[in-house]
């Protein structure tokens, strides 16, 4: 994002249109039918750390299939024997995971698995465009991982709607009534659809996943973050009312300003009826840094919420203790699962990046 400007508002809270036909974004705390992964490979860009990765993958593969379905996107079929293997030796139940063999070009599905959304009696599959996070990466297969999986008919029933327009589940945050949270630096960013004006990209959110208000973050950075600020890595919404984000408690860090700066934005946001949210800081760990010397973007609030239980990445911090222990205040009634994912974060990314859940029919 260096040289990239954004205009400031006097108000960062746009009110849209409430329309009760609109279809909505199902929220994920809502009842998981599955969450489906892709497996990290030996040609990957996951190669030089790829053991330790698997590792990762291995732990949160277990958590999700002792509670739900686990669908794995894998390379090939020999790719899925070498699996089906190993979760065994793993104590995998594999009743509960189904291997999807198809070309992908990257692991990171909260950007390429499609959006579901509920209109009536009905769930909808939204294949929005992928276009390697602003061109920043090859993508071909990823661009085409939404339609692929439908085309399996391991999504039932739902119709896939092709939309044309550039958007990542990384990029978005909903409270489930009706309000979207973003950041101006990814979704205005003209490397997603430079002929779409902040009103018109407000209209697809509205059309497509029933957003009646956009809060608008105009601060907020993973330094590392390779996606122009996902605000999955910034600010989370828990539950309708309550928001989990981001924070510093350090202020010789780069990034504590910004994250300030965030915070305040943050506390002056408001739901559809005007009222507060109620706001849960997630202090940063120390900085990580790559082989290179670059920081990586870990940050506790990139958290995976699935039926009765919440993955929570850590990162060997003293801080991990704070924000479990903050996160298990928020969600009294899930178990909260530690996962080491400082392999992760050497490919820029985390635990809910890498994930992407799929809700019933409520």
């Amino acid at each position: 994002m260096n040289g990239l400007k954004f205009e400031v508002l006097p108000t960062t809270i746009q009110y849209l249109m409430a329309d009760s036909s609109l279809q909505a974004l199902v929220p994920e705390w809502a009842p998981q039918r599955a969450v489906f992964i892709a497996w990290p490979y030996a040609t990957g860009d996951f190669q030089p750390w790829l053991q330790a990765v698997e590792q990762t993958y291995l732990e949160i593969a277990a958590a999700i299939s002792k509670r739900q379905s686990l669908w794995v996107a894998v390379q090939s079929q020999l790719h899925q024997k070498e699996l089906e293997h190993r979760f065994a030796l793993a104590g995998i139940d594999l009743a509960s995971v189904t291997f999807v063999p198809m070309p992908y070009n990257d692991v990171w599905v909260r950007d390429t698995a499609p959006l579901t959304v509920q209109k009536e009696a009905t769930l909808r599959y939204l294949d929005f465009r992928f276009n390697g996070w602003g061109g920043k990466y090859e993508c071909a297969d990823d661009a085409q991982i939404a339609s692929r999986l439908h085309a399996t008919g391991i999504l039932g029933d739902g119709c896939r709607d092709p939309v044309d327009f550039v958007l990542e589940g990384g990029s978005i945050e909903i409270d489930g009534q009706g309000t979207i949270m973003t950041t101006r630096r990814c979704l205005l960013n003209p490397n997603r659809n430079p002929t779409f004006s902040k009103t018109a990209i407000e209209d697809v959110l509205n059309r497509q996943l029933g957003a009646r208000q956009v809060l608008w973050l105009d601060h907020g950075y993973a330094e590392g973050d390779d996606t122009d600020a996902h605000v999955d890595t910034l600010a989370r919404f828990c539950s309708e009312t309550v928001v989990a984000y981001t924070a510093s408690d350090r202020p010789e860090d780069p990034v504590h300003q910004d994250l300030m700066r965030m915070e305040t934005q943050l506390k002056g946001f408001r739901n559809l009826k005007g009222e507060a949210y109620e706001w849960v800081p997630l202090p940063i760990p120390a900085p990580i840094y790559s082989e290179e010397g670059d920081r990586l973007p870990a940050t506790y609030a990139n958290f995976l919420i699935i039926n009765d239980a919440v993955l929570v990445p850590i990162y060997n911090d003293p801080n991990d203790a704070v924000a479990l222990s903050r996160l298990a205040a928020v969600f009294p009634d899930r178990t909260l699962v530690p996962i080491d994912c400082v392999p992760l974060i050497r490919q820029y990314g985390s635990l809910h990046c890498m994930t992407m859940q799929f809700p019933h029919l409520t």
